[in-house]
């Protein structure tokens, strides 16, 4: 007869089953970090290309106005581009996968036209 409560054969067999399972888990959520840093990237992208485009339209500098709009850590890795009436801002998200920088960079692109001369 066996008691209620004693260790069997398979005593053991949740925790390996959890350590197997493990690394799977990590990767997962890493990867759920890292789409979600690019997501938080496109939307400082298009809020500091629609800065520029402001500032372009009550004839200040772009770039700067851009630049002024993103937070500290993005102003570095930031490329701010104005063509014509086009702001243009580029930003990779802060890597957790560096091998993923250069294709999750996302780019913002509002348009505005200098005021009249």
């Amino acid at each position: 007869m066996r008691r209620v409560g004693s260790v069997g054969r398979d005593g053991g067999q949740a925790t390996v089953e959890l350590l197997a399972a493990l690394p799977a888990v990590l990767l997962a959520g890493l990867v759920g970090l890292q789409l979600a840093l690019a997501g938080y990237s496109a939307t400082l992208a298009d809020g500091a290309a629609e800065a520029g485009a402001l500032a372009l339209a009550a004839g200040r500098p772009a770039k700067a106005a851009a630049r002024r709009a993103l937070p500290g850590w993005a102003e570095a890795d930031a490329e701010i581009s104005v063509e014509g009436g086009r702001v243009a801002v580029t930003l990779r998200p802060p890597l957790s996968i560096p091998f993923l920088g250069e294709r999750l960079a996302m780019t913002g692109t509002a348009f505005g036209r200098s005021p009249a001369r």
